[in-house]
């Protein structure tokens, strides 16, 4: 049995940032880290943006302090007892800790069909995949029209790649995006030669006569229609990553319970990143956010916080994408069901796009405007009353 004084499980953003967080207040102190991936932990953001763009895959490697630090990595735990105090791996070896972080991050959703055949794009192992397939072939399925599906989409469009864009929705990202931006995405990825199938869904995808096929039907019509790819990729949401919380104990309600702290309902045990389900006091919510800015910045709380130093953890989260040569920066809640006011200074290219609820600014998504993230922060943070007239030009450059 191997003893730390601070186990981690995870090896993504949040554990990597948590080695840093420790570090800063305990120099010394035993650090193991039990990661699924057989990689270091890395940046995530770079496999559906700079990668594509000719970033060099070096550059996504954490810098990790080495002092006193053990990487498990091609490991998961399977079994976690709060009053031993101990973790079990599938391999059957064996960690005992003073202070556990739970940075076990999600799964993505998966489709009853299509076996390996579909890339759900996650991992660095996914890119690696995608980027061979991209070699050898010509056209890609992407299914989603989201974060990830709209990026993974526009990222092979770019790397002269024809693609089929296939989502059950009006538009692109029309649940987050004003219904006006979300149809000029739609003839946007058009106009880049990409073919957006709207309302549709892919109802199958296998091999035949060596050739990778995807079934698709649109809207209520029972027809069906076909394709024949080389890769078909998949960005369909991720599932909190749970199970071996709610198991051994802790309090899971959509992501692990944590206090400000970053403390579970084991007070030995904290919780960071994708999977952690955590308070916001400028929304009065809770919240759950799978981003690297919340991975980065709860992860290194988390790791000072093991280490002995009190943590109040209030920040809100952002979050970014690159979309073709646009792009965007948003914070909060940015969901079309709420009431929208769009302030533009070039309509559909370049504005402040916020989100209202009851006089309050409950999100802010900044439309090709970079830099105002700790501006709109503040706003969210602002009790009101808010409405289109006080909050025209209030963050335009």
């Amino acid at each position: 049995m191997r003893k730390y004084k601070y186990l981690i499980i995870g090896g993504g953003m949040a554990a990597a940032a948590a080695v840093a967080g420790i570090r800063e207040v305990d120099r010394a102190g035993t650090i193991g880290l039990i990661g699924a991936e057989t990689h270091p932990p890395y940046d995530r953001p770079p496999l559906s943006k700079g990668l594509w763009k000719d970033k060099p895959q070096s550059s996504i490697w954490r810098s990790l302090e080495k002092t006193a630090l053990t990487l498990h990595l091609g490991r998961t735990v399977r079994t976690l007892n709060p009053e031993k105090k101990n973790v079990v791996d599938d391999q059957g070896g064996i960690y005992a800790y003073d202070k556990l972080l739970l940075a076990t991050g999600g799964t993505p959703r998966r489709l009853p069909f299509g076996e390996d055949h579909i890339v759900y794009f996650r991992t660095l192992d996914d890119y690696t995949k995608l980027r061979e397939l991209a070699r050898n072939g010509d056209h890609f399925a992407v299914i989603g029209g989201g974060f990830i599906g709209s990026e993974i989409a526009a990222a092979l469009a770019m790397n002269g790649k024809n693609v089929t864009l296939i989502f059950p929705d009006k538009a692109i990202g029309s649940r987050m995006y004003p219904p006006e931006l979300a149809e000029f995405l739609n003839g946007y990825y058009r106009e880049k030669g990409i073919i957006i199938l709207t309302e549709s869904k892919v109802t199958g995808c296998a091999m035949r006569q060596g050739k990778l096929v995807a079934k698709i039907s649109h809207g209520s019509n029972s027809d069906e229609k076909e394709i024949s790819v080389h890769g078909v990729i998949a960005g369909i949401g991720v599932e909190p990553n749970v199970s071996l919380a709610a198991t051994a104990g802790l309090k899971v309600n959509d992501g692990i319970l944590v206090d400000t702290s970053l403390r579970t309902s084991s007070p030995d045990i904290y919780a960071a990143g994708d999977a952690a389900r955590f308070y916001s006091p400028a929304l009065d919510a809770w919240l759950r956010v799978e981003h690297e800015d919340n991975a980065n910045t709860m992860g290194g709380f988390a790791g000072v916080a093991m280490a002995g130093r009190a943590v109040a953890y209030s920040h809100l989260p952002f979050f970014y994408s690159d979309l073709f040569d646009m792009g965007y920066e948003a914070v909060g809640e940015v969901d079309s069901r709420l009431d929208i006011f769009c302030d533009w200074t070039t309509p559909l290219k370049q504005g402040v796009i916020y989100y209202l609820k009851a006089g309050r600014v409950r999100g802010v998504l900044l439309w090709n405007i970079f830099g105002q993230i700790d501006v709109a922060r503040a706003l969210i943070s602002t009790p009101g009353p808010f409405s289109p007239a006080n909050l025209k030009g209030r963050i335009l450059p």
